[in-house]
């Protein structure tokens, strides 16, 4: 008869297995995480600072077309070339007054029909003279965009033009007057791309045929493009893995040039030799550790395991009316008796929880409906003190009887009240405004009659409206705002839209995050969690920006009651 293992013996091959496989697999998988996100990280950061870079060229070359059209658009640069005896000075003040922060970077220069250099914002003089037919002003006579940017000169000599744009410029009348010609030299690149690419990073701009046009090191240029671009023709990646560099490539569509970042790798052979060691030693410091525990447990856990087992899967299943015999004097016995203790201990934490997170609801709901946007208040009455002083206006009246009215609904006892009410009170507010900003914007409700008694928690509406009209409308000349309510399903949506500059980016993204109050979003906050905290998942406030961006649209998102209910 085959003997089976004693339970001591299958108790320490477990523990010895659960605790074994787990960890080396997981050793194993962590160490492969760690190197692909160590890689992803590295990617992810390459992208960012050709995107950087990228952006850096955008600024440059829209810096450049508006300087060409301002001197398009003016008149004393393109008569001066067209030798019309305008003055230097005014010439060279019309040329600076283009160029604005781009000649911090870039050289402007004037030269006429000829190719002859006539004015610049440097201190030393351009060429004396560009030929017209191949090159820059070749480039500018040509159809096309009216700015195209051609490499020029060598990337090692950092005293000559690296990159070398020219518009042809038209004095009044459609006469052909001259060449503005932009040119950026290796100076100029390092100010405009400083900081764009990361410390250790090297990069490198070239050509659409793959030539350097600058690189941080010029030096490097030379070296690097030749290979890169046999790489290239050779169908192959740019990284090589017997190098210790990664590459990556973007091209510019505004210029045509390709930015190419090259990085240290992020692991070594020599880094990844010393990794695998470092893993080996403490994955057998750790088989180490995992047997002695293994056998401990398994001298100390016999009978009474199985019983103590079965009562914390009860637990695990919510019941916490499940009680352990302790049956022994030893610690396994004590081991059980605490379990009881603690069983009975979390019963009484939970109902004391529940009771208490429920108080706590309450008292927090509270609290953010006393607070909500009280600075409206102080607003109102310092513009009825100017008015009643200023103008002595029949306005003061109907302002302090409308806050009269918001305040009595303030402080009234009611948590929740009809939606025919909290409209009544918002139309009060916006009265107020309307005061204020001299019927600056239009105001529409449309709320059917069906929905008109519905029950909403108190003070939702006015600091949605109010975010709407102080913010929304800021500088908007023909300001409206509405307040539309629907049902759908057994939901309520209550919707304030206006036409003004609309959401950032960052609060525009769907349903709003009611992590902490910060600044003028006080407001917003207040309400997302009000409506949270009543309600649950699934209510609060959903946040997105009109057709093309035109004007924000807030919704509150809340169960259709007409009758008060207990909130969960």
């Amino acid at each position: 008869m085959r003997r089976t293992p004693s339970f001591r013996r299958r108790l320490f091959a477990g523990f010895l297995a659960a605790s074994l496989i787990p960890l080396l697999a997981c050793s194993a998988m962590m160490l492969q995480i760690f190197r692909l996100r160590m890689a992803s990280e590295a990617e992810r950061e390459m992208a960012e600072h050709l995107t950087a870079a990228a952006a850096a060229l955008d600024a440059a070359i829209d810096a450049f077309s508006q300087a060409a059209a301002r001197l398009q658009n003016g008149t004393v640069a393109a008569r001066a070339l067209a030798e019309e005896g305008e003055e230097d000075t005014l010439v060279n003040g019309e040329l600076f007054s283009a160029a604005g922060e781009a000649r911090t970077y870039a050289a402007f220069d004037l030269y006429d029909l000829q190719g002859r250099w006539r004015y610049s914002t440097r201190q030393i003089p351009g060429e004396e003279r560009l030929p017209t037919g191949w090159g820059a002003l070749r480039a500018a006579s040509e159809p096309g965009e009216p700015l195209r940017l051609t490499a020029c000169g060598d990337v090692t000599d950092t005293e000559s033009p690296l990159l070398r744009g020219a518009v042809k410029l038209t004095a009044p009348g459609g006469r052909e007057a001259g060449y503005l010609v932009i040119s950026v030299y290796y100076a100029g690149f390092r100010q405009l791309l400083e900081g764009k690419y990361g410390a250790q990073n090297d990069l490198v701009l070239l050509s659409p045929y793959w030539r350097p046009v600058y690189c941080v090191e010029p030096s490097l240029a030379d070296a690097l493009a030749p290979r890169l671009r046999s790489r290239l023709l050779a169908g192959q990646g740019l990284d090589d893995p017997a190098e210790e560099f990664l590459y990556a490539a973007r091209r510019h569509e505004k210029s045509g040039l390709y930015l190419v970042l090259r990085r240290p790798q992020v692991f070594t052979e020599e880094t990844l030799r010393l990794l695998y060691t470092v893993s080996l030693g403490c994955a057998v410091v750790c088989v180490a550790l995992s047997i002695f525990m293994s056998l401990t447990l398994s001298r100390q856990m016999f009978r009474p395991i199985q019983r103590l087992r079965q009562g914390i899967g009860e637990v695990e299943h919510d019941n916490l009316d499940v009680r352990v015999p302790a049956g022994r004097e030893d610690e396994l016995g004590e081991l059980n008796r605490r379990f009881n203790n603690m069983v009975e201990a979390l019963r009484r934490n939970r109902e004391a929880l529940v009771e208490n997170q429920r108080e706590l609801n309450q008292a927090q709901i509270r609290m953010l409906q006393a607070q909500l946007n009280p600075h409206f208040l102080c607003n109102t009455l310092d513009t009825m003190k100017w008015i009643s002083k200023i103008n002595r206006i029949p306005q003061v009246a109907e302002m302090s009887a409308n806050l009269a009215d918001i305040l009595r609904f303030c402080i009234s006892p009611e948590e929740f009240v009809y939606l025919r009410r909290e409209m009544e009170i918002l139309e009060r507010y916006v009265e107020i405004q309307e005061i204020r900003m001299s019927g600056a914007f239009d105001f529409r409700v449309e709320l059917p009659e069906e929905l008109a008694d519905c029950l909403i928690p108190k003070m939702i509406l006015q600091p949605l409206v109010e975010n709407a009209i102080l913010h929304g409308l800021e500088g908007a000349a023909d300001g409206a705002v509405e307040v539309t309510v629907r049902q759908e399903a057994e939901m309520l949506r209550i919707t304030v839209r206006d036409n003004g500059a609309g959401l950032p980016e960052e609060l525009a993204a769907g349903w709003y995050e009611s992590l902490s109050p910060a600044g003028k979003h006080l407001g917003l906050y207040n309400v997302s969690t009000i409506l949270t905290k009543y309600y649950g998942e699934g209510c609060g406030l959903f946040l997105e920006n009109g057709p093309d961006g035109a004007g924000a649209v807030v919704t509150a998102v809340l169960p259709a009651r007409r009758e008060e209910k207990e909130p969960c």
